[in-house]
């Protein structure tokens, strides 16, 4: 009754070398072809493939390793330089190849692998970190001016404004829409604050011919406050608020 023997399945006859190779454990650049050979052909022996296109690399790579075990019983070919020619060069060239592929092929794998995982690290903050926030002076922010302020003193404009729309007449004509260009307006304003220095932030919106002009001066003036180009003040509460211009 015959044994049964499970043979491994390798990717070509390359392949089937290599694997001989690191079997016995020999240098790659010397490699021992009589016994090499031997064992290649056991396996081919063994091989239970009937493909052709499978069985016929085998098949070469075999009439190849005889042919090289027949040039080394004979002697020693010399080359033009007159160096004596290896018959297992070319095999171990091609044997080399391979190999760097293989790991190649191995290691792409591998990287594949990976780019498959989400890898990430939660936060770890001290709690003292974390809890902290950076604190902010209100007052100091905002010094003797406030929101409310300025805002009594738009509504009382924006109502004057609206005052001096006939009822009537309004009812009547194209509703257009107004358009401001805001770089004429700044630069208007910045004059205004050049050469009165010190003037009043009510009588500036007055001057102004509509709502939209208004708004428009209104936020020019808290921007150019924000950016230091003014100082507004007010003595007490109710009383008229002073703007002073750093505008050179």
């Amino acid at each position: 009754m015959a044994i049964p023997v499970k043979l491994e399945v390798f990717e070509g006859p390359l392949d089937l070398l290599l694997h001989l190779i690191d079997k016995n454990k020999v240098d790659i650049y010397d490699i021992p072809i009589v016994e090499i050979t031997e064992q290649y052909l056991d396996y081919i022996r063994q091989m239970e493939s009937r493909d052709m296109n499978v069985m016929s690399e085998f098949l070469v790579m075999a009439a190849t390793l005889i042919d090289i075990k027949c040039r080394m019983l004979l002697p020693k070919e010399v080359n033009e330089e007159g160096e004596e020619e290896d018959p297992r060069t070319e095999l171990v060239q091609k044997l080399l190849e391979y190999k760097m592929y293989k790991y190649m092929s191995f290691e792409l794998r591998d990287r594949q692998v990976d780019a498959a995982r989400n890898m990430y690290r939660e936060q770890k903050l001290p709690p003292e970190v974390a809890s902290y926030r950076q604190p902010v002076n209100y007052e100091e922010l905002v010094g003797d001016m406030n929101l409310y302020k300025l805002h009594e003193i738009f509504k009382f404009v924006i109502k004057k404004q609206e005052d001096k729309i006939d009822p009537i007449r309004s009812r009547y004509g194209n509703i257009e829409k107004e358009e401001i260009d805001m770089d004429v307006k700044l630069l208007y304003v910045e004059a205004y604050a050049r050469e009165h220095k010190s003037f009043s932030f009510r009588k500036l919106l007055e001057k102004q011919s509509n709502k939209m002009e208004v708004i428009v001066t209104f936020l020019i003036i808290l921007e150019m406050m924000k950016t230091g180009k003014i100082v507004i003040s007010q003595e007490s509460i109710f009383e008229d608020i002073m703007i002073t211009s750093n505008v050179s």
